[in-house]
């Protein structure tokens, strides 16, 4: 098969030309004069920044591995990958070639088959677990969703979904109604979403007597909202298997292996939203792979592409034949670049063995953030699976009271420091890309301690 892709690349390409004793390397403050400059230029025109842009408005002109570098010549590591996106770190050679090669070639021929498509759905569906064989591509995670779920109620035949808590699935009608209702979306929930909470071990809603989290009781409590708070026509239960938006939380070791079993029971798919968690960002392929379970219907986006916006909704083979029943094509899924991109990361991962060192991050950071809870009373917990981190900050251990002004200070500090990263309130969310080394990871987590200790005294923890 004529394939767009180029051989493998060496494994260090992002260390070359870089002095590593000098990273970060801060040579103004933080946000620096040009980017207080453009970003005054522009924020008046584009609305709707995020809170990591509110919050440090500092403007990028390139980024290189596991580095990023300001329009001031500060260059952070990068403990954000984007927002989770630039898994194999900024501009991997490879697929850089790879994109620049099909915009050079073929860019849009619609659903039409391409060499490369072709080459892509081959490799995908040697990856996926066995019987999940049914894909079609996108451009962005919200679409991908917005299909999963008419793709559940085509093959259902039923049109009610149930979701999580601070889970988030998109900004568009539906996925929007999937999560917490705020002002993404001023007109309301759709009618037939529903929401119930998900098991998060630091915060129980239900526990055992010896105050363990307590899954089943989570599934009973599934059960009797279905039978009082809805008509019983659930199509599927949408869940991201680890949270993002809501601060990288884990879920019990047992609770996904019995939610699938409630899901069959009832007669509903499960859609696992890995857009966020998926090609190797938890040391797997699918974060699922985790807790042995295999999802009806899954989303991809964020990392499959490394940047390049392309998505994917993939499904068992008992499922995949409702996407000939939805109009499932869009203009811009599955084109050349976008394939492309996605064959060369997953390719990157095998080649580099990413799994294998994002699994090696994992035991670092694991050590490392207990070390670091031990030592600082406003930590109240840390959790990790691969390279996805969450880091949560409370004011008092025993009441677990959130503290967003906690939050804010250590973000700002860190990144003027030369850590860019990204907050959510009280917790801190860390992605780093999966080809770092421990050196770097060492660095990035001293610049997090360092703002943790700084603000903890600021505030009379120390």
């Amino acid at each position: 098969m004529d394939t767009l892709i180029k051989p493998q690349v060496d494994r260090n390409w992002w260390r070359q030309g870089l002095d590593f004793s000098r990273l970060p390397n801060m040579v103004t403050e933080s946000p620096g004069p040009e980017s207080r400059k453009l970003h005054g230029k522009t924020v008046d025109t584009f609305k709707g920044l995020s809170s990591q842009v509110r919050l440090h408005p500092v403007c990028f002109k390139q980024g290189f591995g596991v580095t990023l570098t300001d329009v001031d010549g500060n260059t952070y590591i990068d403990f954000s990958s984007g927002i989770y996106v630039t898994t194999l770190g900024h501009c991997h050679p490879k697929v850089s070639e790879a994109v620049a090669k099909a915009a050079h070639t073929l860019m849009n021929c619609h659903d039409f088959t391409t060499p490369v498509k072709a080459e892509l759905l081959e490799k995908l569906v040697s990856i996926l677990p066995d019987g999940v064989n049914g894909v079609q591509l996108y451009d962005s995670g919200t679409t991908a969703v917005e299909a999963a779920l008419r793709a559940a109620r085509a093959h259902t035949g039923k049109h009610e979904f149930l979701s999580c808590f601070m889970d988030f699935h998109g900004k568009s009608g539906h996925a929007v109604s999937l999560a917490k209702m705020n002002k993404t979306n001023g007109a309301g929930r759709a009618e037939g979403f529903y929401m119930v909470p998900r098991p998060n071990p630091y915060r129980p809603h239900f526990v055992k007597s010896d105050g363990m989290i307590d899954s089943d009781a989570y599934i009973a409590f599934y059960d009797e909202f279905v039978e009082n708070a809805t008509t019983g026509q659930l199509a599927a239960f949408v869940i991201e298997p680890i949270q993002g938006w809501g601060g990288s939380v884990m879920p019990p070791e047992d609770f996904f292996p019995k939610l699938k079993s409630f899901c069959q029971r009832r007669g509903m798919l499960l859609i696992a939203d890995e857009v966020l968690t998926c090609m190797g960002r938890t040391g797997s392929y699918l974060a699922l792979e985790h807790w042995d379970t295999v999802a009806d219907i899954t989303t991809l986006g964020k990392g499959f592409g490394n940047g390049f916006p392309v998505t994917a909704m993939v499904a068992h083979e008992t499922v995949k034949d409702a996407f000939d029943r939805i109009s499932a094509s869009t203009s811009y899924g599955g084109n050349p670049m976008a394939c492309a991109a996605a064959l060369a990361s997953i390719q990157v991962i095998e080649e580099e063995d990413l799994l294998s060192n994002a699994q090696m991050l994992e035991r670092y950071f694991e050590r490392r953030m207990e070390s670091m809870k031990a030592a600082h009373p406003m930590i109240g917990d840390v959790r990790v699976k691969g390279c996805l981190l969450g880091i949560e900050l409370v004011k008092d251990r025993d009441t677990k009271e959130p503290f967003d002004e906690a939050g804010k200070r250590v973000y700002q500090k860190a990144f003027r420091k030369g850590l860019a990263w990204i907050p959510a309130g009280h917790i801190l969310r860390l992605s780093p890309p999966i080809i770092m080394d421990q050196e770097i990871a060492v660095k990035g987590m001293d610049i997090v301690e360092e703002a943790i200790a700084e603000t903890e005294k600021e505030l009379g923890y120390a």
